[in-house]
């Protein structure tokens, strides 16, 4: 189970030089958080808590006489007050306009954040995602990625980001993106899945990979996007492919070597095609067709399975008389992939004004045509595959006054 609310607030300020801006202001956020989780150990974690933040942020819009370069300098300043941490995050971006028709693009900073997501390990396809607020239950040392110890610097998660690309209007009515980024996340925190006791003095001598709540991890993700946009007269289309890599780095196994990871939400290509065309004199008619394509995100496989039987804590339970519970046994962390997701959904959309201020639309279409069987949730337990839906027309009528 998992919680999360809050409240935010702040001033923000706009002062023009000329054809240049200074964009300023305040911030004060709260979050509260309650989340508990059993892992595949039969290991509890839960963890509550609340938190203040305190930010500045100031941002400088400078263009050139001639407008052929963009700068935007900025600089925020976030003291996270329940967990005394100070973070001043240096940033910049621009945009710079080689012709008319070819534009360079470019950000980088540094970044951090106190809310983390946390997932379960025992779904094959993740249905639940928790958040974490400044997990304090860590372990003082961890594991970079060069299998080097480092010291955790509180519970404040850290990145930098650097993104760079091209704009490129290719004809008249066609235009071309292309983006890189690489991004490196120093310090994050995970749920511990292999927590087996408590963190108590009883458990002292227990290593903390066995025991901690949460453990400190760090991160990589790569990315190439192309994106394509042609619009002319009644025709629109819209294309882009990605391509990614993710990567996290943890030291938390039994032998203390550093192993590499993907995530869950490590996915290699993604392809979205979308359509549009207008017909009719009063052009009230529109046909779109959009199409998505997804290679297979990680999961972990089950190596086998056993009967599991919760001692609580007693050293004489009688466990030949105990009703116990189907366990299983992992296979190795995210080491399969699911199958390629794609669907088709069409829709047709008829606009008629009844009166100026009057008007009827109606919209008929279809989400996944052509029927595609994709994955939507796996039982270990039962062995069971449940799919996504199948097929769906839908007809949608509104009146507008």
């Amino acid at each position: 189970s998992s919680s999360v609310g809050g409240f935010n607030g702040g001033f923000n300020f706009l002062k023009y030089f000329g054809r240049n801006e200074l964009k300023y202001g305040f911030e004060l956020v709260g979050t509260n958080t309650s989340y508990t989780l059993q892992n595949p150990n039969l290991a509890i974690i839960n963890y509550a808590k609340n938190s203040l933040e305190l930010g500045a942020h100031m941002k400088l819009r400078w263009l050139d006489k001639k407008k052929w370069i963009v700068l935007e300098p900025s600089f925020r300043v976030q003291y996270y007050a329940s967990f005394a941490n100070f973070s001043p995050e240096p940033r910049l971006q621009g945009k710079v306009n080689f012709t008319k028709k070819i534009r360079m693009k470019f950000a980088g900073g540094l970044y951090s954040q106190s809310l983390m997501s946390a997932s379960s390990d025992r779904d094959v396809v993740n249905l639940f995602y928790g958040f974490i607020n400044g997990p304090e239950n860590l372990p003082a040392t961890y594991k970079d990625k060069n299998n080097n110890t480092v010291n955790t610097k509180g519970v404040i998660q850290k990145s930098r980001h650097l993104v760079g690309g091209f704009e490129i209007d290719v004809l008249k009515n066609l235009e071309i993106q292309i983006e890189g980024y690489q991004k490196y996340f120093t310090q994050m925190a995970s749920v511990n899945r292999d927590k087996l006791f408590d963190d108590t003095p009883e458990n002292a001598d227990k290593l903390d990979a066995n025991k901690k709540d949460f453990i400190m991890e760090q991160g990589e993700a790569t990315g190439l996007d192309f994106t394509a946009k042609y619009e002319k007269k009644r025709f629109y289309f819209w294309a882009v492919y990605s391509l990614t890599f993710n990567k996290r780095y943890t030291g938390n196994t039994a032998s203390g070597d550093v192993f590499e990871y993907a995530p869950v939400f490590d996915r290699r290509h993604n392809v979205n095609l979308v359509g549009t065309y207008t017909f009719g004199k009063k052009r009230n008619l529109d046909l779109s067709i959009r199409w998505n394509y997804g290679s297979g995100f990680p999961f972990t496989p089950t190596q086998g399975y056993y009967p599991q039987v919760d001692f609580g804590s007693n050293f004489n339970y009688d466990y030949s008389t105990a009703n116990a519970n189907l366990g299983y046994m992992p296979g190795d962390f995210n080491s399969r992939r699911l199958p390629d997701y794609h669907r088709m959904d069409v829709s047709l959309k008829w606009l008629y004004n009844i009166s100026e201020k009057t008007k009827l639309e109606v919209n008929v279409g279809a989400t996944n045509v052509y029927n595609r069987e994709n994955i939507f949730y796996f039982d270990r337990i039962k062995n069971k595959r449940v799919n996504q839906l199948p097929i769906l027309p839908n007809v949608n009528i509104s009146f507008k006054f």
